[in-house]
């Protein structure tokens, strides 16, 4: 299904219910994302459309950020939808033909395939129905997302950049500190395409042509999120989910084609010449804040916009949020894809909500010989952005792997962590803090394809514990009475937890205890998940205990800051600041008929560390 616009996709969202509109006037600063926060994690989560923000335009924002709504915007009932279409065409391409009419067979196949291309036209779009020459970035409503970010970001763009070199055009979504009205930072990882263009046009000396596409068709923005090789057009990707071609139109002052049926297009530069600038502070999608960091700046040349145009808008930080939905259409569109090119053997795959993406997956796989996950587990470490991956779990595949305590039994009942657990280095999201190099870190698989065996009768007291290692704040063993062999143990403030110490008070037979920081929830496993995949680089932060002939793993999930030599910056988490709850709390009646949903801020703002950006 193909919207026409924004406007198009809201008026659906609101035929399904899927929509609260706030008039209220409503600050972009650091209001909006509190009130997102809450609608987003409470059993009323809904897109958001604030229509008195203080600028002339609506802002939309938690458009994708549920299951209902990610399946609405690609036009599918079911997230698997699409990649099983794609395995479906894949074989009714290259499976082999016997007649001459099997060959005829394929070719109306080929035909739509082609019809899916993007097309350029002629004359202007509906993007750039209104035109200012004389840009001004503060027109939009442009969100400040948390306290500590160095300011306002545009967190949906559109980022079109085109090779020197071939012509290929690539869409990226690279978020964009506002600087002034006129320029703002560029934030292209050193592994994007984005920054690959952008250092051959340093070869070149040229300026480098950029176009920043808002809205359309929620397919776009979704296409430029998408895990796909450089030589494939994003728009490419959209043709197909919305089965009708993207047109595109040309810059009104920059060589770039954008949709024309887009919101919005900031079109500028980027002087490969210039120096780098300080962007972040960002909350950013693991969680906590990306901090400062040299990027280019983007200057802006135009800003056209179609009238009656919507501003999209997302916010990222303690999952779950909106992104975590657009991740899951991407695990369960590229299934189909990573099995057919590369590993026919894997059976399904997870992301939970809880690793942000790249920190935890979990897959399952018709194991068939010796080290056959671990052949599974050097691929997926190879494969696109599945490189980033820190923490990955495989299961057999009798295993449902959506039902986490399922995975956590399995693990349990199988794994001997001295023989299963296998650890690597290798690149990592240039956003993870706890890696002691910057986007390089260590690694870990844990293959449960094994047959093993679990102690299911251990003999361990919390109260016990507690009294026995006084530098503990708090233990967690109720999930060994579930047959999960873990153990979880929070410390005071600036304590350690020594292998002496666990050697002496854990019995044998525990298979996994991991370590957090003193203000972590115990009985919060989603939190506990969290905090341990993006708090720890397993290979630097594990080590094992050997008791009675068996084998325990503990990984140390703390705050490294200051400590064994660990001299990178470590970032809090985004949180809310005290008076912005306060301000939301007072003018929630005026905005919603809803009861008062409290902050998630404040169930974690013990997070918050001394020493780092301090929130009162």
């Amino acid at each position: 299904m193909a919207y026409k616009s924004l406007n198009d996709f809201i008026e659906k969202l609101k035929q399904e219910d899927e929509l609260i509109e706030i008039n209220e006037l409503t600050d972009p600063q650091l209001e909006i994302t509190e009130i997102t926060d809450r609608i987003s994690k409470s059993g009323y989560n809904k897109a958001l459309l604030f229509t008195n923000n203080g600028t002339d335009f609506p802002l939309l924002i938690n458009a994708f950020g549920s299951e209902k709504r990610i399946c609405l915007a690609l036009g599918v009932k079911n997230l698997d939808d699409i990649g099983l279409e794609i395995k479906s065409l894949f074989k009714k391409v290259t499976e082999p033909k016997n007649t001459f009419f099997e060959k005829l067979s394929v070719l109306p196949s080929l035909k739509q395939f082609a019809s899916w291309f993007p097309k350029t036209k002629s004359g202007k779009g509906k993007c750039q129905e209104i035109i200012y020459h004389d840009p001004d970035l503060y027109k939009l409503p442009i969100l400040k997302c948390w306290p500590y970010d160095g300011g306002r970001f545009i967190t949906l763009p559109l980022v079109h950049t085109v090779d020197p070199e071939t012509g290929n055009r690539n869409v990226g979504m690279y978020r964009m500190q506002v600087f002034d009205g006129k320029t703002t930072g560029m934030h292209w990882h050193l592994h994007k395409t984005g920054a690959n263009h952008f250092n051959k046009y340093k070869k070149t000396g040229k300026i480098m042509p950029v176009a920043v596409a808002l809205g359309g068709d929620p397919v776009y923005t979704y296409s430029a999120t998408a895990p796909l090789p450089e030589n494939i057009d994003e728009y490419l990707l959209a043709g197909f989910i919305r089965k009708k071609r993207v047109e595109l139109v040309k810059c009104i002052t920059q060589e770039i084609f954008v949709p024309e049926d887009a919101d919005y297009i900031i079109e500028g530069y980027v002087d490969p010449s210039e120096a780098p600038v300080i962007e972040g502070p960002f909350g950013d999608h693991t969680g906590f804040y990306s901090l400062q960091d040299y990027y280019p700046k983007f200057h802006v040349t135009c800003i056209t916009h179609r009238k009656n145009a919507v501003y999209p808008a997302t916010i990222v930080g303690i999952p779950p949020q909106e992104d975590a939905w657009i991740g899951k259409a991407t695990e369960r569109l590229f299934l189909s894809p990573i099995q057919l090119t590369m590993l026919p053997e894997l059976l399904d795959m997870d992301l939970p909500f809880s690793g942000v993406a790249h920190n935890l997956a979990i897959v399952k796989i018709d194991s068939a010989f010796p080290g056959h996950a671990l052949k599974v587990m050097n691929t997926l470490w190879g494969a696109g952005q599945m490189m980033f991956n820190k923490n990955l779990l495989i299961l057999p595949g009798n295993t449902n792997i959506h039902d986490y305590e399922e995975v956590c039994r399995v693990i349990s009942k199988n794994v001997d962590p001295m023989r299963d657990v296998h650890f690597g280095t290798g690149p990592l999201d240039i956003l993870d803090h706890s890696s002691s190099q910057k986007a390089f870190g260590g690694k870990m698989c844990i293959d449960a394809t094994n047959e093993g065996s679990i102690v299911d009768s251990i003999n361990f007291t919390d109260e016990e514990f507690l009294r026995s290692v006084p530098e503990a704040k708090n233990v967690n063993s109720q999930l060994l009475k579930k047959n999960i062999s873990v153990i979880i143990i929070s410390v005071k403030d600036n304590n350690c937890i020594t292998k002496i110490m666990l050697e002496k008070n854990i019995p044998a037979g525990v298979k996994f205890i991991f370590i957090t920081d003193g203000a972590v929830d115990l009985n919060d496993y989603n939190m506990v998940s969290w905090m341990i995949s993006g708090n720890s680089d397993p290979k630097r932060d594990h080590f094992f205990i050997e008791k009675e002939g068996l084998h325990t793993m503990v990984i140390d999930a703390t705050t490294k800051h200051g400590r064994n030599n660990f001299d990178r910056d470590w970032p809090n988490a985004t949180i809310s600041d005290a008076t912005t709850i306060k301000l939301i709390d007072e003018k929630w009646n005026k905005m919603f008929s809803l009861p008062l949903i409290n902050s998630p801020s404040n169930k974690y703002k013990k997070l918050i560390k001394s020493g780092l950006e301090k929130i009162e």
